[in-house]
């Protein structure tokens, strides 16, 4: 399984993926709390690789995962550019618009929570996407 991880200031993303891209987590934490979700998500699910996105905060939390949960798991870092953007449209094919939102253009709806957790699950899709052309 691959715990995807969208590191960030204020709160991160979080999400847990079989090999065969059934999704069986995901959820946004604050940042003081992912460390916490990490450790529980490991107890939980047999994580065989995190993947996290590789901008702006990536080197620290690695480093702090690493040095935190003292854990042997490999942590890979993919490009994680316009991931955000891509979430956003994940989450109206997640949970598609309904009533009133559907009048709103496509490209002027917000998704009404964060979409930090998507952004991890489409880290772990780009993971294997990048593993499967090497095949």
């Amino acid at each position: 399984m691959i715990l995807g991880f969208d590191p960030g200031r204020d709160k991160c993303g979080l999400a847990v993926m079989g090999r065969e891209q059934q999704l069986l987590y995901h959820q946004v934490v604050l940042s003081q709390d992912a460390i916490a979700a990490i450790q529980q998500l490991c107890q939980q699910f047999v994580i065989e690789t995190i993947v996290m996105g590789d901008q702006t905060t990536a080197k620290s939390w690695k480093q702090k995962i690493v040095g935190e949960l003292g854990i042997s798991i490999p942590i890979v870092l993919v490009d994680e550019r316009y991931s955000s953007l891509e979430a956003r449209d994940r989450y109206w094919q997640m949970y598609p618009p309904k009533g009133i939102e559907l009048l709103i253009p496509k490209g002027l709806r917000q998704p009404p929570r964060p979409v930090d957790d998507i952004v991890a699950i489409l880290l772990i899709e780009r993971y294997l996407e990048k593993l499967g052309s090497k095949d």
